[in-house]
Parts: C-alpha cells; sequence; structure tokens
C-alpha cells in the first residue's frame, strides 16, 4: 500500500518515512503544499499524512481540494495545530483523523495500520485492472484477461505500471515517475527509465496483451491499446 507523507520538515518527514517503510508501505514525501497537492491529486495514494503549516500552500487548502476533487486517499492529519476549532475544519473537510504534535511514532505507525487495515476491509481492493490487463497488488503478477497469461512484475517495473495503470487515462510525466519510483530527491537518468519501460513492454508482449506504453515526445507516457485489424 501506498503512504504520501507532505511534511515540510526534512527530518521528520525522513523519520516517518524510514518508520512505515519497515511496516512494507511505499512510502513518498512532498516537502511543501503545492508538491504535495500535485501529487495527492493523481489519487494512487491510500493515505496521506498530512501538516497544517506548509509553505506555498496549507495543509486545510490542500484537504478541502482533494475533497472537492473526490480524491480516495484516506487523510490523517499531523500539526501543531491543537485547537479544537482545527480539528473540528480538519474533520468538516474530509480528513479521517486527527493526531497533533508532539507524538509519538509508534501511536503514528498504529493509527496508520488501522486506518488502512478499516480501507481494505472496505474496499477489499487487492488488484487495478486497466483493458485486457489485471495487476496484483499484492502478488505483483501481472494478468492479460484476454489470454489468461501470467507474468511476475517486480520493483521498478511494478512501481511504473501501478502508476501507468492507476493513471490511464491521462499522460504521466516522466518527472512523476522519477518522483514516485525513485524518490523526489534522485538523480536518475532518462536512460534508466527507458530502460524499465521497455522491460514492461516486453513483459506485456509475452502475455499476449493488447495493450502498449505509448510515448509522448516531451511529455511522457501513457497507455493505449494497439487495434488488431491494424497492426502488423
Amino acid at each position: 500500500m501506498r503512504i504520501l507523507v507532505v511534511e515540510d520538515e526534512y527530518k521528520l518527514a525522513d523519520l516517518i518515512q524510514t518508520r512505515l517503510k519497515k511496516e512494507n508501505y511505499i512510502v513518498d514525501i512532498a516537502l511543501d503544499g503545492e508538491e504535495g497537492l500535485f501529487k495527492a491529486l493523481t489519487d494512487i495514494y491510500d493515505l496521506i499524512i498530512l501538516d497544517v503549516m506548509l509553505p506555498k500552500k496549507d495543509g486545510f487548502e490542500i484537504l478541502k481540494t482533494l475533497k472537492d476533487n473526490n480524491t480516495k486517499s484516506s487523510i490523517l492529519m499531523l500539526t501543531a495545530r491543537d485547537s479544537i476549532s482545527d480539528k473540528l475544519e480538519g474533520f468538516e473537510n474530509g480528513a479521517d483523523d486527527y493526531l497533533t504534535k508532539p507524538f509519538h511514532m509508534e501511536e503514528l505507525v498504529a493509527r496508520v495500520n488501522i486506518r488502512l487495515r478499516k480501507n481494505n476491509d472496505k474496499k477489499n481492493i487487492n488488484y487495478i485492472e486497466f483493458e485486457d490487463l489485471k495487476l496484483d497488488l499484492k502478488t505483483t503478477v501481472l494478468t492479460c484477461t484476454k489470454t489468461g497469461e501470467s507474468i511476475d512484475v517486480v520493483c521498478k517495473e511494478f512501481l511504473i505500471l501501478e502508476c501507468l495503470m492507476k493513471n490511464a487515462n491521462q499522460i504521466v510525466s516522466k518527472e512523476f515517475l522519477y518522483d514516485n519510483v525513485w524518490g523526489i530527491d534522485n538523480d536518475t537518468l532518462s536512460n534508466n527509465l527507458e530502460a524499465y519501460i521497455s522491460f514492461i513492454r516486453k513483459k506485456l508482449k509475452a502475455i499476449g496483451s493488447l495493450v502498449n506504453i505509448r510515448a509522448v515526445r516531451g511529455l511522457g507516457y501513457k497507455l493505449e491499446v494497439d487495434n488488431e485489424e491494424t497492426s502488423e
């Protein structure tokens, strides 16, 4: 499961990320409100841990925007703003939980685990689908429903394909993939991403899928379906 931590104190964000990774979660960080909102609106996160006092855009403003866009992510507010009016504003605008600073890390972990467990019980979402593709989020097995063939997609292949399938109706920028697969502090070369895209394309062909990854010059990548009648 995937978590976004929107927190401008890098040391704290890093501590939270490190601890939650021990729980086998995929954890991304955003260090200001604008970056946090951009990532949150992709709707690829199961849970967002959101500070209130952020540079560029505050947490309550982010919360309202996510609510207006019907974002499915659960929201856990993590902030020094501890007045009753602040808590009420958070809950009224869509927060699922509210934890004030200073806090104990193990309490945060417990709240995260409980919230995600509740989400699983409600949604029971173990896979995502696009056209003839079905990606199991637990086993990382990719299946073509047309042919019945399956193949493992692991590590960064899985993360890239997950991003593309969850945003299947839009172009996914290279920058977005760098941030969400390698992390915001990375020096990934573009040919590394292209190599993984090539690996995924070969696996799509191997299972007989009609889905392909199209490179959109200067913008990024998008999933598309090959037309059987016009394909060579």
